[in-house]
């Protein structure tokens, strides 16, 4: 009988370390005081969505790199805006320019991952950020990049950067430009427990389908409500049916009274996209919790 009390009690406490340590392999990382966040890497700067653009962020200083996640017909979760290859600074891979109308064949979700990297999103001047410099780039795989930047910043001795991922999924496009949600969330989420950085993870979308099933299916994951509409605090978040982490509004609709709301329910505010100085200096005047910028390098001249 004593010797059956002690097997008994050596195997609650066996079961009581497991739990122990699923439980801290799950506790996230306190997230900055004040986030600055280097939006698709550094867009302004780099190619955006790339490796090199989140090692310059990263460079910078940034608090949080941020990046949008797409799927490709092989069910690879890649680094990338939109749901087609861009004509703006994207080439074939016979390096020729291609139109908005020749861009519809060429759906990431319709694509598998050999065939989409072979597509330079680096060389091609991009009007609309001249200051990027250009270089052959690519667009790369979820655990490619996390890959990267986790061996920069040991290689570097940096502190651990958050990452801010989109899930870039549209009501009415399921099955067409990506996965159902359910689906879309356990594939980001298996590359995310693979990599085990999930403590230093948000997951943003405008889709609160993809929201409401990462909580659903990753409840201590933190979630981020990207916002651009007019409804007020408390609609959006009755709409998501849960209290997410990050309150991610487009930064003309931060308010004092936005930011009050949302740090009444213990919700942190972090804006986007704030590209000027000025307007950083902007939104911390009315206390929010952090910035989303394609140019983090602004950060730097905003006294934090």
């Amino acid at each position: 009988m004593k010797n059956l009390l002690s097997i008994a009690l050596a195997g609650l406490a066996l079961f009581a370390g497991c739990k122990s340590s699923e439980s801290l392999s799950k506790q996230n990382a306190p997230l900055p005081a004040f986030d600055t966040e280097g939006h698709r890497g550094s867009r302004g700067l780099m190619p955006e969505n790339t490796v090199p653009a989140m090692i310059k962020a990263i460079d910078l200083g940034v608090t949080t790199i941020e990046m949008d996640c797409h799927v490709t017909k092989d069910r690879q979760v890649v680094v990338t805006h939109d749901p087609h290859l861009n004509p703006l600074y994207a080439r074939t891979p016979a390096g020729e320019d291609f139109t908005k109308e020749e861009s519809k064949q060429y759906a990431i979700y319709q694509m598998n991952y050999d065939d989409v990297r072979r597509f330079d999103t680096g060389s091609k001047p991009y009007a609309l950020y001249p200051r990027q410099q250009k270089m052959e780039a690519h667009i790369p795989l979820l655990s490619e990049l996390i890959d990267s930047v986790q061996t920069y910043l040991k290689a570097n001795n940096l502190p651990q950067v958050f990452y801010n991922i989109e899930i870039k999924s549209k009501e009415g496009k399921d099955n067409e430009l990506h996965p159902e949600p359910a689906t879309f969330a356990k594939l980001v989420v298996e590359v995310l427990e693979q990599k085990k950085i999930t403590p230093w993870v948000i997951i943003q979308s405008f889709d609160m389908r993809a929201l409401q099933e990462l909580h659903r299916q990753q409840p201590h994951i933190r979630t981020s409500l990207l916002i651009n509409n007019e409804q007020s605090v408390e609609e959006n978040l009755r709409q998501l049916g849960f209290t997410p982490d990050v309150y991610s509004p487009h930064a003309k609709l931060v308010t004092k009274e936005l930011v009050r709301q949302c740090h009444d329910r213990q919700i942190k505010v972090i804006p986007w996209t704030v590209n000027t100085a000025e307007g950083i200096a902007e939104m911390k005047a009315l206390g929010v919790d952090g910035v989303i910028s394609d140019y983090p390098d602004l950060f730097a001249q905003v006294q934090q």
